[in-house]
């Protein structure tokens, strides 16, 4: 991916407007509201029982929605290591604790700044939460042409 581009990336759930899974802008990379919608519509964290019940899981909405973003960072070469910063949407505050518990998996007190908001509705009656985020993904200089990373100091 080029240093300024945006893009839709085949094999993730197609977005429901005119806009990129992820734009890159030199160094950053920001990727737009996700949710656990898989490349099929279907929704992790959302099933139907036979009784015709549609269950809500916040803890597997909250996990496909952070694999859904690692998978979009690593399409542009980052990961989420690279995150800085998380914004989060709830529909429900009930849910923070499950949200929080798997969040906790993944992020510690090292990893992105994040903000959690209550938000009336997503875009979908089954979504719980919807993430945005920013990472910061170092562009190589020419003395590192191997694509690795340069050291910290």
């Amino acid at each position: 991916m080029t240093r300024n581009q945006s893009r839709v990336l085949p094999g993730k759930a197609t977005p429901r407007g005119r806009y990129p899974h992820v734009k890159t802008i030199g160094e950053f990379v920001f990727v737009s509201g996700t949710s656990s919608r898989r490349p099929d519509d279907t929704i992790a964290g959302a099933r139907l029982d036979q009784d015709g019940t549609i269950r809500l899981d916040i803890r597997e909405q909250t996990r496909g929605v952070i694999e859904n973003i690692r998978d979009i960072l690593q399409a542009v070469g980052a990961d989420l290591a690279d995150l800085v910063q998380i914004t989060t949407y709830l529909v429900s505050m009930n849910d923070f604790a499950g949200y929080n518990e798997i969040y906790g998996e993944y992020f510690d007190e090292s990893g992105p700044t994040r903000t959690t908001v209550a938000v009336h509705q997503l875009p979908h009656p089954q979504l719980l939460i919807e993430m945005q985020a920013v990472a910061h993904r170092p562009v190589t200089s020419p003395e590192n042409r191997s694509g690795a990373r340069p050291a910290s100091p």
